[in-house]
């Protein structure tokens, strides 16, 4: 999928996610609101890669861009023939339907047969733990919970035809803000796990610089509105990390600083 306003630059066979000059203006005239400014950024094939930046910096907006819900105001953006799939900060589940059917929605739309959608999506349960939770209510859930199947609708969406994956992107809203410590810890288990099984490209946004250098192989730091990127930091560090190590600490003790100045020469 390319979105095109001045022609791309050729695509290479490293690249899962490349954004040439982006910006995206809302409004017109007097009202209209740059969001973000000349952004450009690439994801490798299999790659983390974490944005943060201080609360409306566009964070959402380039992820609603990249997910095609939107069409950036200049530049390009090329995934590819890559599978997209969004998942938010909130589960969004329809209460009416079981766990099982809330994940089968996403292959229902792709047009897969019932029976082979039922399989699909107990397997896409058992992927996140919850495969005996299928014909449980959303509410019957805790948050946790419903955040894994939040994610595996997410990686319906991802799965090719034949039901392998392969040349997927999801992109992730801070999809674990709103829970609890220990709840978030466990969270960042699976989707480690399931980001490598899966050899997924993620592009994840969060306000939590810990969690960032915790999951990421790479945080990008953009700046107060206009989103621009300002800088960005590899995260060198051996897998399965700690939240609480203190070389997760030290690398966002740094982050964390460099951001404040940020944040601090716009006034934010």
């Amino acid at each position: 999928m390319t979105q095109a306003v001045p022609a791309a630059e050729s695509r290479t066979a490293d690249t899962a996610v490349r954004l040439d000059g982006v910006s995206k203006a809302f409004g017109s005239g007097g009202n209209r609101l740059l969001a973000l400014d000349n952004v450009s950024l690439s994801v490798a094939p299999g790659e983390f890669v974490c944005l943060l930046g201080a609360s409306g910096c566009g964070k959402s907006t380039l992820l609603n861009l990249v997910a095609a819900l939107d069409r950036p105001t200049a530049g390009t953006i090329d995934t590819g023939d890559a599978r997209v799939a969004m998942m938010f900060q909130e589960p969004a589940l329809f209460p009416w339907l079981t766990v099982g059917a809330n994940v089968e929605l996403a292959l229902k739309a792709r047009g897969v047969p019932r029976a082979e959608r039922r399989e699909r999506a107990t397997a896409l349960l058992a992927s996140v733990h919850l495969r005996e939770f299928g014909r449980k209510r959303p509410h019957q859930l805790s948050g946790g919970m419903r955040q894994r199947v939040a994610l595996a609708r997410a990686l319906a969406l991802t799965v090719n035809d034949d039901g392998a994956a392969g040349g997927t992107v999801l992109l992730m809203d801070e999809p674990f803000g709103a829970l609890d410590a220990m709840t978030r810890d466990l969270l960042h288990d699976e989707l480690e796990r399931i980001w490598t099984e899966r050899s997924l490209s993620i592009v994840f946004v969060t306000h939590n610089v810990r969690e960032a250098v915790r999951l990421g192989d790479r945080v990008v730091l953009l700046s107060s509105r206009p989103g621009r990127v300002v800088e960005e930091f590899p995260v060198p560090m051996d897998r399965p990390r700690r939240i609480d190590s203190p070389e997760v600490s030290g690398l966002a003790a740094h982050i964390t600083d460099r951001l404040r100045e940020e944040v601090g020469r716009h006034g934010a």
